[in-house]
């Protein structure tokens, strides 16, 4: 478990880290191409920093307490939620390319989701029995 950050600034920093990634993993549930999963990893992260009583929603919520569990015990993202980030970032693709013109930000915006995809796809999909067996009693 991480440690609460000691200064007054600097938990007042992670705090607005974790409430905007927050917010913006909230608006990406709706809005294809933009990543839920890092956001919501990213706002549980600063608020573990700055915030117990965040961190303890995040932790309890019934959509993010599973993703930051699996995460939390080798570095877990389920196939579903690798499918569903795939499939919206190949609509939000589809879409940039068929209604915006066809120049250096959109290639820029398709190549984050490239490596963000690749990035999720890297990720194992069942924790390794060797995390596993290590926090058993």
């Amino acid at each position: 478990m991480t440690r609460p950050a000691r200064s007054k600034l600097s938990r007042l920093l992670y705090g607005i880290l974790a409430y905007v990634s927050l917010g913006i993993g909230l608006v990406a549930i709706v809005i294809p191409g933009l990543p839920t999963t890092e956001f919501i990893l990213l706002a549980a992260w600063a608020a573990t920093r700055s915030s117990p009583k965040l961190s303890a929603w995040l932790e309890n919520h019934r959509l993010f307490g599973p993703i930051l569990h699996n995460w939390r015990n080798g570095k877990v993202i389920q196939r579903r939620a690798k499918v569903s980030a795939t499939v919206s970032m190949l609509l939000c693709a589809g879409l940039m390319l068929t209604f915006l013109e066809h120049h250096w930000p959109v290639f820029l915006a398709i190549a984050g989701m490239t490596l963000g995809n690749l990035w999720i796809w890297s990720r194992p999909e069942r924790p390794c029995p060797a995390v596993s067996q290590a926090q058993q009693p």
